[in-house]
């Protein structure tokens, strides 16, 4: 199973979202479950430091998933920075003891990391996705992106999970 998580914040609270599919290719219609997690007082934003506001939202939400049937996580954001420093996938990889390949889907590129990623072009789009990856071949990671259900630059999956996240600001 697939897991994918994206967080919004509102001021200093954050909703957190997981999606579970079962395929890359599988369309918005065939998804397994829809989790969803609310935190109070998230920590400030820091620059630089986005891991310490956004793992423990992640975190949170990892307790109401069998992690045992979870092959795959993508977030939304970087596993590598620059200079190959671990961003919030590298860091959400090391607390899931190294068990669970993590993808990161970035839609905005980050100076310095160039290695640690393959843009990935889809649809009809010019600008690329940035992936990277730990605990799997990044060539996999930018493969599995790719062949995501959604004829636009973000897969299907991944929009409607950002959706969902934003539906925050009416509840």
């Amino acid at each position: 199973m697939i897991l994918a998580i994206d967080v919004y914040y509102i001021e200093n609270r954050a909703k957190t979202v997981g999606i579970l599919f079962e395929d890359w290719t599988v369309a918005k219609a065939n998804i397994n479950a829809i989790v969803t997690d609310y935190i109070e007082n998230v920590a400030p934003y820091q620059s630089g430091q986005f891991y310490q506001r956004e793992l423990p939202c992640i975190m949170s939400l990892l307790a109401k998933i069998d992690l045992s049937k979870i092959n795959t996580i993508v977030i939304d954001g970087y596993v590598h920075l620059n200079e190959g420093k671990l961003g919030l996938g590298g860091r959400l990889y090391n607390e899931l003891n190294q068990t669970i390949p993590i993808i990161g889907v970035a839609k905005k590129s980050f100076s310095g990391n160039s290695q640690y990623l393959v843009e990935v072009l889809r649809g009809e789009s010019k600008h690329p996705l940035y992936v990277t990856a730990i605990g799997m071949q990044l060539e996999t990671a930018a493969a599995n992106i790719k062949l995501m259900a959604g004829k636009y630059r973000m897969p299907d999956i991944l929009t409607f999970m950002d959706q969902q996240t934003k539906l925050f600001k009416s509840e």
